[in-house]
């Protein structure tokens, strides 16, 4: 059994696709559940350029999902809301915003954030402290407001499906 954790293994690739997002549990309230696959640079080009366009993407590279990447599994046993938004026009600065604060990459926690301020402004009633999370994918961000981090888990390797960018 390896040392690293699946949170840390998560956070250390460097793409992700969304591959899937469900409220699985039929007999519980507000279950989330999100598959992510990684994705790298295949260096060895754009296979199949059609004519004309050799000169566009010469040293164009695709980001794939190709054999060996890894599949992860984030479920919330309990939500208390999600917003999943295109990659291009969410929130999502290289550096964060000057009054936002988080830790981490791909899943990042935040301790200080609009999505958080909107939740607390437009609901009530909590139990606990309200936690953002936001899953950075290639095409989605997903913002999960819960009382609780996610269980995170790496699926066996297997090739959920082929998709680039």
């Amino acid at each position: 059994m390896s040392d690293i954790t699946a949170l840390e293994q998560l956070n250390s690739v460097k793409y992700v696709y969304l591959r899937e997002i469900s409220e699985p549990d039929i007999n519980a309230f507000n279950t989330l559940r999100i598959v992510v696959e990684e994705a790298v640079i295949n260096y060895g080009g754009v296979p199949n350029v059609p004519p004309g366009l050799d000169a566009i993407l010469k040293g164009a590279h695709p980001i794939e999902s190709v054999e060996g990447c890894k599949s992860f599994q984030l479920y919330w046993r309990h939500y208390l809301a999600y917003l999943v938004t295109e990659e291009l026009i969410g929130s999502n600065a290289p550096n964060g915003y000057a009054d936002e604060c988080y830790t981490g990459s791909i899943l990042r926690v935040y301790t200080k954030s609009h999505f958080r301020d909107h939740i607390a402004r437009n609901t009530g009633g909590h139990i606990k402290e309200v936690h953002h999370f936001k899953l950075v994918c290639l095409d989605h961000l997903i913002d999960v407001a819960s009382y609780f981090p996610p269980e995170i888990e790496v699926l066996a390797s297997e090739r959920v499906s082929l998709r680039t960018q």
